[in-house]
């Protein structure tokens, strides 16, 4: 018996709260694993009452682990142009601060220069200006365990009702190809 080959590869992005991009990712074929967590800041091993503050640089993010066999970078970052509203700066929805800034952070050469292709083909999805950061992954730190999972756990939840449930409606709705069997 043969072994198959399982390579996976990971993508990190911040669109606002990660219970949210979590939710889409984690229903789309192809993704094996999505982490929420924290980036783009300068505080080692962040809490998620110190990422609230604003005051520690990161961002609300998830780490999307992938088959790209199966989804490509370029897929994910494509969903992701339009799962939230990448014109808004430091803001989706409810949610305020740099903390739920719209950034695309990469893990080689190739995928910036996909995400910046994406983001430029984005323009004529949006009326307003992209607001996006693009930018090298430094570190992610995996958010509390019960972050983890979120809208799978807690869809009755009012957040999960009003902010999440129709975000997960979008995607089934226009992007059903695209999810698991």
């Amino acid at each position: 018996m043969t072994q198959l080959d399982t390579r996976t590869e990971t993508a990190t992005l911040a669109g606002g709260c990660f219970w949210c991009l979590e939710a889409v990712y984690e229903q789309l074929k192809g993704v094996e694993h999505v982490v929420n967590g924290y980036t783009g800041g300068q505080l080692p091993n962040p809490t998620y009452e110190q990422v609230c503050t604003g005051r520690t640089g990161h961002a609300e993010a998830v780490q999307v682990t992938y088959d790209p066999a199966v989804a490509s970078y370029r897929d994910l970052v494509r969903l992701f142009f339009r799962i939230h509203d990448p014109t808004t700066l430091n803001r989706q929805w409810p949610d305020v601060g740099t903390q739920y800034r719209s950034a695309v952070y990469w893990h080689d050469d190739e995928q910036r220069l996909a995400a910046e292709e994406e983001l430029e083909a984005a323009r004529a999805l949006w009326d307003d200006p992209i607001v996006t950061e693009i930018a090298p992954l430094e570190a992610f730190y995996a958010a509390e365990d019960y972050h983890q999972q979120y809208y799978r756990k807690n869809p009755h939840q009012g957040y999960c009702q009003v902010i999440i449930a129709p975000k997960v409606a979008k995607l089934r709705k226009e992007h059903l190809e695209a999810l698991k069997a």
